[in-house]
């Protein structure tokens, strides 16, 4: 707790700091603006790059992870080399476990395979996933379906193909297209089957390789049944950890393993280590900016009010007192500039937001977006603390050198 003289002595601090930072109105305001314009670069580029975390982590789990995988245990492991060792149950009770749950907006089986798709002359590799209809809208909201209709119960036997698989293909909405893929068996399995639509990802790669058809085509195709994950997707991706804290002890001997996003999403959790350090990179050059800016316009103020210093010092006012009106001048200038950036910055992430960053297709991806800024409040929060830091930081120099006065130099400065 702080006693009432201390807050009593502590605002008297300030309040003379405030008029000797509105007195030197000149040199204040190139220190306030140098803090503003930091904090404004680091909400604008910062909030950018929030919003790029966003987009990629929502698109990478509605498209093809979400939130949580339900798959038996080794699945993530060794289910290339024997897939069907690792099949979950259709209908099974533990589904009605996890839908049951408020926060679970649906559960979305899914059969991964790979095979042969041949449409007239040609055939090529495919990377094929066997969905619900009814929950392929929740799993494709970042595919964009770029000619014909997405999955529909009401045709079993119609799917879609990514753009790039259908050019290297040549075929096109409604053509019929014939799939080869290895049974359970060993033997070859084949289905018939007609283009409904064709789809474009976020990744090119994707969309060269892969298609999707319904669950029930999936299992006839490859004489099983059941699938090898269950996709739990949820209202909000923030309550991820939640739902895994709720389902683990409900789940657990059932022989399921849960794994959320996040642990799944190799990508996207690379690409977030490598802006952090550019934005670690941009905090270090920002608050050398403000540094040097304060520590000048503080170093300025010392040496034209030498005299002063002197006087005050003459007449009983300790060294510390000097040193914590110098100090305060910097909180202030550091919380002023702190703040006034904060608000412009927010001020131009909305208008920014509005209009739209148009930005073309990154390496390995299909297509370019328009970007945003995103600020967060913990990035609000890290641009105001980093205005004050950095002034208080600049402001300990100047003030040790107007505290370290001889009184008698101080008086004759200038005569």
């Amino acid at each position: 707790m702080i006693g009432p003289m201390v807050y009593s002595g502590l605002m008297s601090d300030l309040s003379i700091a405030f008029r000797n930072v509105v007195r030197q109105g000149r040199r204040s305001a190139v220190a306030i603006s140098a803090v503003g314009f930091g904090v404004v670069s680091l909400v604008l580029a910062g909030g950018f790059i929030e919003w790029i975390y966003w987009a990629m982590r929502e698109g990478t789990i509605e498209s093809h992870l979400g939130h949580i995988q339900v798959t038996r245990p080794g699945y993530l492991d060794g289910g290339l080399a024997d897939p069907f060792a690792f099949l979950l149950p259709e209908n099974a009770p533990e589904l009605r476990t996890i839908e049951a749950l408020r926060q679970v907006k649906g559960v979305a089986p899914k059969l991964s395979f790979n095979g042969l798709i041949s449409h007239r002359e040609s055939t090529i590799s495919f990377i094929g996933d066997g969905v619900s209809p009814e929950m392929d809208d929740l799993l494709r909201r970042n595919l964009i379906i770029v000619k014909g209709e997405g999955l529909s119960t009401s045709d079993p036997h119609g799917v879609i193909l990514g753009n790039g698989l259908a050019a290297n293909l040549g075929a096109g909405v409604g053509d019929t297209v014939v799939l080869l893929v290895s049974s359970p068996s060993g033997g070859v399995s084949a289905a018939e089957g007609h283009v409904r639509g064709l789809f474009s990802s976020v990744s090119k790669a994707y969309d060269d390789a892969a298609l999707r058809l319904p669950l029930p085509m999936a299992q006839k195709l490859l004489r099983t049944s059941g699938a090898h994950r269950w996709l739990i997707l949820l209202d909000d991706t923030a309550a991820t950890d939640l739902v895994l804290e709720q389902l683990r002890p409900q789940l657990a001997g059932k022989g399921l393993e849960l794994v959320p996003w996040y642990e799944l999403a190799d990508f996207y959790n690379k690409t977030v280590v490598l802006f952090q350090k550019q934005v670690g990179a941009m905090k270090l050059i920002i608050a050398i900016i403000i540094v040097l800016s304060i520590s000048n316009t503080l170093m300025m103020s010392v040496m034209e009010r030498t005299n002063e210093i002197g006087t005050g010092m003459a007449l009983g006012i300790k060294r510390s007192t000097i040193l914590r009106l110098f100090v305060g001048e910097a909180a202030v200038l550091g919380l002023i500039g702190g703040v006034a950036g904060l608000m412009f910055g927010l001020l131009l992430a909305a208008a920014i937001s509005a209009v739209g960053i148009p930005m073309p297709p990154p390496p390995g991806m299909a297509r370019g977006f328009t970007g945003e800024i995103l600020v967060t409040w913990q990035l609000a929060l890290e641009a105001l603390a980093l205005a004050l830091a950095t002034t208080l930081l600049a402001s300990l120099y100047p003030a040790w050198k107007a505290s370290r006065m001889e009184i008698v130099n101080a008086l004759r400065h200038n005569r």
